[in-house]
């Protein structure tokens, strides 16, 4: 039975993933803790390279379609790896199984759930307000941010945020890309949020494997899940009212964050 949990829990949320291209980190985390009793640390370790395996698939089939804006990508990853490979190296000199450790995961997990949320819930409200189509010859303007240092400190928290909580990739990333890129169409931005996620993840999922904070034989069981969730999910994305699933998935999220901030 426990197997048969895990692998709908994966369904589950590649489901969630597939039609709206958020929750990955955002749910999978809260769920490992909270439903199956999962330690912070062990939680956040597997969630990570279950986020790059799953994300991986997507970015192939988005480079091939020519959406991936690799300037982007360059940009954001130029501060999250090295914000990772620092925070990794401070889990590994204070042991992340240790309690101090584990309230720091705990209480940043739920303050990123929450950022999540309040970004899932913006982008329901506003909807699609980015650009259809980038104008011919303005691809450079595109993917020049508003100031050089904005995507480096960016990639920078989201960096520092993932590899603590396996959160902060998915609904604040794309909502921050929108922001820092206007003139970036919504599908090369959400290509962009996906693409520099997978090496921040198997960064940080490769950092705390080497740790002991990945539980391989649960990371399969999820994997076995999700990959035909987020195939059914994409299939009925254009049938599914996306403003209302984000805008459930935001209370789940605010709620989720609510009670790690109070553990």
């Amino acid at each position: 039975m426990f197997e048969i949990a895990l692998i709908s829990a994966g369904f589950f949320v590649g489901i969630v993933v597939g039609l709206t291209g958020v929750g990955g980190g955002s749910l999978m985390t809260p769920i490992l803790i909270f439903v199956f009793g999962v330690k912070p640390y062990m939680a956040v370790g597997t969630d990570l390279l279950f986020a790059a395996f799953t994300k991986m698939g997507g970015t192939v089939k988005m480079a091939r379609s020519g959406l991936v804006p690799w300037r982007v990508v360059l940009h954001l990853s130029a501060g999250s790896i090295p914000a990772a490979l620092i925070t990794l190296w401070v889990l590994k000199n204070v042991g992340p199984a240790d309690a101090a450790i584990q309230q720091v995961m705990t209480s940043t997990l739920g303050v990123a759930l929450l950022l999540t949320a309040a970004a899932t819930l913006y982008k329901a409200v506003r909807g699609k307000t980015a650009p259809v189509r980038i104008a011919a010859g303005q691809e450079a303007v595109a993917t020049t941010p508003r100031h050089w240092s904005l995507p480096l400190l960016l990639g920078a928290l989201i960096g520092t945020l993932v590899s603590l909580t396996s959160v902060g990739a998915g609904a604040i990333g794309v909502t921050a890309l929108m922001l820092l890129y206007p003139l970036l169409p919504l599908p090369r931005i959400v290509a962009a949020d996906i693409a520099y996620a997978v090496p921040l993840t198997l960064v940080a999922g490769a950092g705390h494997a080497s740790l002991g904070s990945v539980d391989w034989s649960m990371l399969s069981l999820l994997l076995a899940g999700s990959l035909p969730g987020i195939w059914l999910g994409s299939h009925f994305m254009t049938r599914v009212s996306e403003r209302a699933i984000r805008s459930l998935l935001s209370v789940l999220l605010a709620y989720a964050g609510t009670k790690l901030i109070a553990l």
